[in-house]
């Protein structure tokens, strides 16, 4: 078999530099969720850290990294959560930290990446137009530029959650993993494939952003013009090439779901499981709800990866009959 990018070895000492507060994070199963969706559900919740998602898993590997390099300085783009994610994990490093964002990102995680002192660079566009302002800030200003999924740190650290997986949950038999840029579903699966062969990995992307979805199915890269989703986190346009090659190498399948989905999901995990979960992490329930048949009688992990959501959109999608 091929070999991803990731390695185990660096992905268990990737769990030495990252703050305890983002590690073991809870595991459980959800009995409220499972006589509307047919199936054994455990949820992994990586919302319960002080930016309210996954991503500080990686940014904290990359600010050890850079602070051991006496680096003083990095730069990312980020649709909210990986922003803050760096802003946490600099600021207690002693780095500067910039975040390029379009300004028609969440303002929470706008709001949030403030707070935690960075400094907040706006563009008129979308995520692939900050990206390419975040390279140009890196190459003009020479410091660090910070790629998701790209830096293989963003995908280790991510990874860590498959070792907590495979090392503390009951029987599984399939992952469901939130698709966006690819750090995440990558680095799971790395980690299930390696050590728990038998469990299948299925990533989940919103219908209106299928770029790496439409990549994996057609094994090269394919980019869209467009996103139309509300889970803004997974909303790529252009895939980065070494992540789908990864991910070929560990996803036993990519599907898409619609928006309606996304919502009754999101509803779902308030009513049922008491918990504000932000679009992208209601993409695992969602996959379910669309195809019962397939997930019937399983055993099914889904990572809940973030709740940075917008106080007023969110009533919008949920309803305030449900608050």
């Amino acid at each position: 078999m091929r070999k991803t990018r990731l390695d185990t070895a660096r992905i268990r000492a990737a769990r030495r530099v990252i703050d305890p507060v983002f590690l073991d994070s809870p595991l459980y199963r959800c009995e409220a969720l499972e006589p509307a969706l047919g199936c054994a559900v455990s949820i992994k919740l990586e919302t319960a850290n002080p930016v309210r998602s996954f991503k500080a898993r990686g940014t904290e590997v990359v600010a050890s990294l850079l602070a051991d390099s006496d680096a003083r300085a990095v730069v990312c783009a980020s649709a909210g959560n990986l922003g803050q994610a760096l802003a946490w994990s600099g600021r207690g490093r002693g780095l500067d930290v910039t975040v390029v964002a379009s300004r028609f990102a969440t303002a929470a995680k706008l709001d949030r990446i403030r707070a935690l002192e960075a400094r907040l660079e706006l563009v008129d566009g979308d995520h692939e137009l900050a990206r390419e302002r975040a390279a140009a800030l890196a190459r003009y200003e020479g410091i660090r530029l910070l790629e998701d999924s790209l830096d293989i740190e963003t995908c280790e650290g991510a990874a860590t959650i498959g070792l907590e997986l495979v090392d503390t949950a009951p029987s599984f038999d399939t992952v469901l993993i939130a698709l966006g840029g690819g750090a995440l579903a990558t680095g799971v699966g790395h980690v299930v494939k390696a050590l728990a062969p038998g469990v299948e990995v299925i990533c989940v992307q919103p219908l209106g952003a299928p770029a790496m979805t439409h990549s994996w199915r057609q094994r090269r890269v394919v980019t869209t013009d467009s996103t139309e989703t509300i889970a803004d986190g997974v909303a790529g346009r252009c895939p980065v090439p070494a992540a789908l090659t990864d991910l070929l190498l560990v996803a036993d399948d990519a599907v898409l779901v619609q928006e309606a989905s996304i919502i009754t999901g999101m509803r779902m995990f308030l009513d049922h499981a008491g918990l504000v979960v932000e679009p992208s992490a209601a993409l695992g329930v969602a996959a379910i709800l669309e195809d019962r048949d397939r997930f019937a009688g399983r055993h099914i992990v889904t990572i809940v990866c973030g709740s940075n959501v917008d106080v007023d959109a969110y009533h919008h999608w949920v309803g305030a009959a449900s608050l």
